[in-house]
């Protein structure tokens, strides 16, 4: 019955650092098309929304559009992006970043390397919390019946 409680510890760690490796590869991502200094004009194709939640949990909904632009090499590339701005419609032109490699990467925010810093960094530090409470949890339970075992012993 005990291993119940290093197992369901043990889950939680492996999805907290899936999140983290999801977290650092976003960051990189969207670092890299900053960086890269290439942009092109793109058209808003499509914004639409999507819904989680509800019932007993509160509702988040988020913004997606579709972005589609041309390359300098001339190659046509449309792409996705969540989260942008609520102003930005169909049939809209804005400014992309794409790191020359994978321009299937780009992103129609605008440059805030600060934000994204702040943001990757508070995120880690809350799942590096997470991860450091699980193992404290599995010590202490492992501690617990450590002592239980002792005391049970004649």
């Amino acid at each position: 019955m005990e291993i119940f409680f290093y197992i369901v510890p043990t889950l939680m760690i492996a999805v907290a650092s899936c999140a983290v490796v999801v977290v650092v590869r976003r960051s990189v991502r969207v670092s890299r098309a900053w960086n890269s200094g290439l942009t092109a004009e793109a058209r808003c194709l499509r914004v639409y929304t999507t819904t989680s939640g509800g019932g007993d949990s509160s509702v988040h909904t988020s913004l997606h559009h579709v972005y589609e632009f041309t390359t300098r090499d001339g190659r046509g590339v449309r792409f996705e992006e969540q989260g942008g701005p609520g102003t930005v419609l169909e049939g809209d032109i804005v400014t992309v970043h794409y790191p020359a490699d994978r321009p299937e990467h780009a992103t129609a925010r605008p440059p805030a390397h600060g934000k994204l810093a702040a943001g990757t960094g508070c995120l880690l530090a809350f799942l590096g919390t997470f991860i450091l409470f699980a193992i404290g949890f599995m010590a202490v339970t492992y501690a617990m019946f450590s002592a239980v075992g002792d005391f049970m012993q004649p």
